[in-house]
């Protein structure tokens, strides 16, 4: 089986997972080829029970998957990959992930170095957090996401756009009203509590 085309990621601890430069540098390996352990050792520069402890952690979170095992001798290699060639990743509830928050906080506090100064309101920032969760939760659909993997002879940029446009296929007129009005709330909101400075802080 193909490794698929995009995969969405809702779940904290997964990414908890990709927040370790290894693990991540495990993952961009195996999204373009199969690889066993001790061939990952080799190219990190790492101990095979180094990796396979990280292994164990991306499987866990659903990152990474066996593609297939071989003998070779009286031992059976085991080839990992990647479970998809691009991860989008996507906060939950806020009340429900701290991490979501404490990211929000940290792009808020990021615009002043390019020149947009803001007004950290509590109140109005746990607003834009809760309604950004909201609209980021509409587009997660794992029933169709798998569906649209299943196309034959369909590349990955279409595949992004078939899951794209399906998306307002399937959206009804109460859905489409209720994206609108959080997209709207959350302008104004970003809007009341930042303003562009014109001086970008120097890093």
């Amino acid at each position: 089986m193909a490794i698929r085309s995009f995969k969405y990621i809702t779940d904290p601890k997964a990414i908890e997972a990709v927040a370790d430069e290894t693990r991540r540098r495990i993952i961009y390996l195996l999204r373009a080829k199969e690889q066993t352990v001790s061939q990952l050792a080799e190219t990190l520069g790492k101990t095979p029970q180094a990796i396979y402890h990280q292994i164990r952690i991306l499987t866990t979170a659903g990152l990474v998957e066996v593609a297939r095992e071989e003998r070779v001798g009286h031992f059976i290699e085991t080839y990992f990959r990647a479970t998809a060639e691009v991860f989008e990743f996507r906060h939950g509830e806020p009340s429900k992930d701290k991490k979501a928050g404490k990211d929000m906080m940290s792009g808020l506090k990021a615009l002043p170095q390019i020149g947009i100064s803001v007004d950290f309101d509590k109140e109005k920032i746990a607003r834009i957090e809760a309604i950004a969760a909201k609209i980021s939760a509409r587009e997660v659909d794992p029933e169709l996401e798998d569906r649209i993997m299943t196309l034959d002879d369909v590349d990955f940029l279409a595949k992004q756009h078939a899951f794209f446009l399906a998306k307002y296929v399937k959206m009804s007129e109460k859905d489409f009203d209720e994206s609108e009005a959080d997209q709207r709330e959350l302008f104004r909101l970003i809007r009341s509590i930042t303003k562009p400075s014109g001086k970008a802080k120097k890093a």
